[in-house]
């Protein structure tokens, strides 16, 4: 990378400080990554430049959950993977997160889920919802919680979403059919 070039920037929030700077040592040369052992800590260092938290769940100061809502409050646009050793319920349905990972992650693991998240980042707000549902649907049929309301209620909305997003889809389909291309054509 160039020195023109910046980094994308990542924030690594977890309570145990060993496992926060493991985060930041698989991330670093990929990323601009700022660490940080509790919530308010997390939310002092958030800015708009950062565009990926990592983001443990159960914490000391303010619980992972109320360090998302807070994030999101803010009107930060980053996108948020809850990064925990708590098992996901039904309760992970309402939260407003785009991936849930269980600890432990590897190296590979951590670097393929920032890239995910910073790929996603670029479609639009209903691509960006229906993967965070598929990212909920997959938490819990992991921990096998598929015999629930929240999680039907996950599918139908998914199911909702993937038609606005097959409808944006179409209309860009059609839209784009009649786009000039430049250039010269032989």
């Amino acid at each position: 990378m160039s020195d023109t070039e910046t980094k994308h920037t990542v924030l690594a929030v977890d309570d145990e400080p060993d496992l926060a700077e493991l985060y930041r040592v698989y991330l670093d040369t990929a990323y601009e990554v700022r660490i940080a052992t509790g919530g308010e800590e997390a939310l002092s260092m958030m800015d708009d430049s950062v565009e990926v938290v990592l983001l443990d769940r159960r914490m000391p100061d303010m619980s992972g959950h109320e360090v998302l809502e807070a994030i999101r409050g803010e009107g930060y646009d980053a996108r948020v993977a809850m990064l925990t050793a708590v098992e996901p319920d039904v309760d992970i349905v309402e939260m407003p997160f785009d991936d849930y990972k269980t600890k432990p992650v590897t190296k590979e693991d951590l670097l393929g889920l920032v890239e995910v998240l910073l790929h996603r980042a670029q479609f639009d707000e209903h691509s960006q919802k229906f993967f965070a549902l598929a990212s909920k649907k997959a938490a819990l049929e992991a921990a096998d919680t598929t015999h629930t309301d929240e999680y039907e209620e996950i599918l139908e909305e998914m199911e909702r979403v993937r038609e606005r997003v097959d409808s944006t889809l179409d209309h860009l389909s059609a839209r784009d059919a009649f786009v000039e291309v430049p250039g010269n054509v032989p």
